[in-house]
């Protein structure tokens, strides 16, 4: 019988019957998405209030491991390689932990983004970066912890801790010069081998066999390592526009190249279709 109730309150809960309570967190989540030069930077982090109470050296003790804000660790993603105060830090996602102190906070980028506040067993291969934060001390009183971006340049900005009259800055830089350089360099170059063979694929599945046939060839011949699926494509491509010929001389090389590459997938149907031209 206690079974049979413990199994009905489950269904119960999970249609929604039984209504869990909700109430506002004290603490609430906020998430940042901030583009800085041409890097996306996220920022997820809760954010804790003052409520009439001494923050830093007293709730936010000095000298003292911090998860920077409240609940779940403090959370930082960049989509680019980056430099904070001039130290390389790999694209990813990071814990930001500090160690607040009257004139400097030492910020750390932790690896392990997955611990609820600071890790219980602290582990420093797991110290992506270290460095050390200005900071300033704001004119007015700020009641609610804030994350924040400023300053924005071409290639960098500062990442802000604010809290109380307390201002935490640090600098990142970005590569925007170098993703630049390499995006004008490839659109410049104009269309690569598979930009070709997309279009190809595109156009023959659309019945444009005369445009599917140019780009193929073209993909084939851009293409520095021969590839099974290209010439598998152009024979499909030759055999439809009733080039049996070409077809079937496609049709064995993407069956030499599949099974050099072991695809029994390929082997199969470029024999299939050798079969069925007459090859």
């Amino acid at each position: 019988m206690k079974k049979i109730v413990l199994l009905l309150t489950a269904a119960l809960l999970s249609t929604g019957v039984f209504a869990q309570v909700k109430t506002p967190q004290p603490s609430p989540t906020s998430k940042i998405e901030q583009v800085v030069g041409l890097t996306d930077v996220t920022v997820s982090y809760s954010r804790p209030s003052m409520r009439e109470r001494t923050v830093f050296g007293s709730l936010v003790p000095f000298g003292k491991l911090w998860r920077t804000g409240a609940n779940e660790n403090t959370k930082i993603t960049f989509s680019d390689d980056v430099k904070i105060n001039g130290s390389d830090l790999k694209k990813g996602t990071y814990a930001i932990f500090t160690k607040p102190s009257k004139e400097n906070w030492e910020v750390i980028f932790y690896s392990d983004a997955n611990n609820w506040g600071t890790p219980q067993k602290w582990d420093d291969a797991k110290v992506a970066l270290k460095t050390t934060a200005k900071v300033g001390t704001l004119p007015m009183k700020v009641e609610t912890f804030t994350i924040m971006f400023s300053d924005f340049k071409m290639d960098s900005a500062k990442l802000n801790f604010i809290w109380e009259s307390t201002e935490a800055m640090l600098d990142i830089e970005v590569p925007s010069k170098t993703i630049a350089e390499e995006s004008i360099q490839k659109t410049l170059a104009g269309p690569t081998a598979n930009d070709y063979y997309q279009a190809a694929v595109f156009y023959k599945e659309t019945g444009k066999m005369d445009m599917a046939k140019e780009y193929i060839d073209k993909a084939v011949t851009m293409r520095k390592e021969p590839a099974f699926w290209y010439h598998r494509q152009q024979s499909l491509i030759y055999a439809e526009t009733g080039n049996k010929e070409k077809a079937i001389e496609a049709a064995k090389k993407s069956l030499e190249l599949a099974e050099k590459a072991g695809n029994a997938d390929y082997v199969k149907m470029n024999k299939d279709s050798l079969k069925e031209w007459g090859s």
